[in-house]
């Protein structure tokens, strides 16, 4: 069974950094791409950064220039450094992985969540 395993959230002072991982694990193949999206309170889930498996990158707008997005394919995990953190980044981060293929079939997966708060 595929699961993905985030860490890294916290709290942070405004101008602050963090670092997140997500590890996807259970009989992957592949992974098509892997990503961020969050959602803040009262807000819709948006994407954050997404890293496609040829080897190319997307961002929102929002945090393009402060935030990178890198994938190790071998171990199937994404990251994603947050520099100069803004109150607005506050909220629940999820990593994404799409077009998970396995044995059984080839679908999109989603993690828990963790939870990023930037204080002012």
């Amino acid at each position: 069974q595929v699961q993905l395993v985030e860490s890294g959230g916290g709290l942070v002072q405004a101008g602050g950094s963090l670092r997140l991982s997500c590890a996807a694990s259970g009989g992957i193949f592949s992974i098509n791409t892997m990503g961020w999206y969050r959602q803040a309170p009262g807000k819709e889930r948006e994407l954050v950064a997404v890293a496609i498996s040829g080897g190319s990158t997307n961002y929102a707008d929002s945090v393009k220039g402060r935030f990178t997005i890198a994938r190790d394919n071998a171990k199937s995990t994404v990251y994603l450094q947050m520099n100069n953190l803004k109150p607005e980044d506050t909220g629940v981060y999820y990593c994404n992985a799409g077009g998970v293929r396995t044995l059984f079939n080839t679908r999109d997966y989603w993690g828990k969540g963790t939870l990023v708060t930037v204080s002012s």
